[in-house]
């Protein structure tokens, strides 16, 4: 079954995607930073820079030459955040509407739209209503349902609302208790990154600084999905933090806040914060707040934050720290993409229902 996706920056929600046994045979962003390294996390996805704005259905349908069975994404969510200025003449906001508009012009047998909690709130819920209104007729609208990446096994808290609309005649009928089968406790910190440490500098190529894990031994079982065949990866510069900054973050406590950078520090036995993205030049360059390590007196790196978010070793982002972290701030967590997905791949198409499943079998790796 092929899928679209839209504002796809660095790939969480494909990745999710692709997981949970879907292709997705085409992804659409207007930015070339955040989408850099999009092709070479999935050569087999056309990668499309446009304005999705001016993108018509038609394009779309064209380009991917096939029927188009789902379309997902997480449009711009800046106007909407609770901790921005929620600016209601951001042109970004009127990007919410155009993939309602393509969800229309598309037909898919569902769509899944992911977006931060403040779209729901009473100032924004008349334009999400409005959006939703275009396909109403043609969908049953499940959402917005708020679900947390913590709740699928992420060691991340990250609650995010989700609409998914579902067409009958093609899917069975969807409701928010069919997540439920996919929810685990949540991995820790520890469980995360823990096996980063004592990682050896191999070379930097191509910009990218490259590593590769020397301690043998046991690991967690989230590391163990996320860990590379030969244990290399990428992206694991250490901020060097002037001695000021570092005797300062030797004082905070885990679980606690730097009072003068507001920077958490993270538990090991807890889980990280939501990871946000900053802001690119257009909009100022502002650098998001990075969490403090549990017991290295710095902030974390980009590949740690990949870890946290739920991203495999073998994912890659951009060359420098900045906008790697936007990219891993900017994505939805490949964790609850994937719980997404494998729910409603179970309620689409020729895939095996849930009932058909063997008994006892785990889930995740049933629908794999």
């Amino acid at each position: 079954m092929k899928l679209v996706d839209l504002f796809c920056g660095s790939g969480g929600f494909s990745l999710g995607a692709h997981q949970a046994g879907f292709k997705v045979a085409a992804a659409y962003d207007i930015d070339p930073i955040l989408t850099s390294s999009y092709t070479r996390n999935f050569q087999n996805t056309q990668l499309h820079l446009v304005d999705i704005a001016q993108l018509s259905g038609q394009q779309v349908a064209k380009s991917v030459g096939a029927p188009i069975d789902g379309v997902f994404g997480g449009p711009p969510c800046q106007g909407f955040s609770s901790i921005g200025r929620r600016d209601s003449t951001d042109v970004r906001r009127t990007l919410l509407g155009h993939f309602f508009r393509l969800v229309s012009e598309l037909k898919p047998a569902f769509f899944v739209m992911e977006n931060v909690l403040g779209l729901a709130y009473e100032d924004a819920r008349s334009e999400l209503n409005d959006a939703i209104a275009v396909v109403a007729g043609s969908y049953d609208v499940i959402g917005p349902q708020v679900w947390d990446a913590s709740q699928f096994g992420a060691p991340t808290k990250r609650p995010r609302i989700f609409i998914i609309g579902i067409d009958r005649e093609r899917c069975d009928p969807f409701a928010p208790e069919d997540m439920d089968i996919f929810r685990r406790p949540a991995a820790t910190v520890r469980d995360a990154i823990l096996d980063l440490q004592g990682a050896r500098k191999l070379n930097d190529q191509d910009g990218f600084d490259h590593w590769k894990i020397m301690q043998r031994g046991s690991m967690s079982s989230y590391a163990r999905q996320l860990r590379s065949s030969n244990g290399q990866f990428t992206g694991h510069r250490f901020t060097s933090h002037t001695e000021s900054v570092v005797e300062r973050f030797s004082r905070v406590k885990p679980g606690s806040m730097d009072k003068i950078g507001r920077h958490p520090r993270l538990a090991w036995e807890g889980q990280c914060p939501t990871l946000r993205a900053g802001t690119g030049a257009d909009r100022g360059s502002y650098q998001s707040v990075r969490p403090i390590h549990p017991s290295e007196n710095r902030v974390i790196t980009v590949r740690e934050a990949a870890r946290l978010q739920g991203f495999p070793d073998t994912h890659i982002f951009h060359p420098t720290v900045w906008h790697s972290f936007r990219m891993i701030g900017n994505s939805v967590s490949p964790i609850i993409a994937k719980a997404v997905f494998e729910a409603i791949r179970l309620k689409v198409g020729n895939f095996p229902k849930h009932d058909q499943m063997i008994e006892g079998e785990d889930l995740h790796q049933a629908v794999e």
